[in-house]
């Protein structure tokens, strides 16, 4: 059975690019190898080359592997929908008012 790929729009790969630069960019600044970051958060040096150009067919469990390896930085997942504004004024119209009591 041929494994599905998801189709990506161009705006959001080069959003992946650029979280895989920043995990990039974090991993340099604190000085640590590739070949360091694969062994703690054990993957291979090649899904931490993928993740750090932002490929979409690494999991998002390897990610997180990766941002703790780097060290601690898995928290940031969090902010990931945090400010939803869209979401919350569309379920504030969606609420329904619930009646007094007499």
């Amino acid at each position: 059975m041929a494994k599905k790929s998801t189709v990506l729009l161009p705006k959001t790969l080069k959003k992946l690019s650029l979280m895989g630069e920043q995990i990039k960019l974090a991993r340099l600044r604190r000085n640590i190898t590739e070949d360091l970051v694969a062994e703690r958060a054990g993957l291979s040096r090649a899904t931490v080359w993928k993740i750090e150009k932002g490929d979409p067919s690494v999991s998002m469990g390897a990610y997180a592997s990766v941002l703790i390896a780097i060290g601690g930085l898995d928290d940031d997942l969090l902010l990931i929908a945090k400010d939803d504004k869209l979401g919350h004024t569309l379920q504030d119209l969606g609420l329904k008012v619930a009646k007094r009591a007499r």
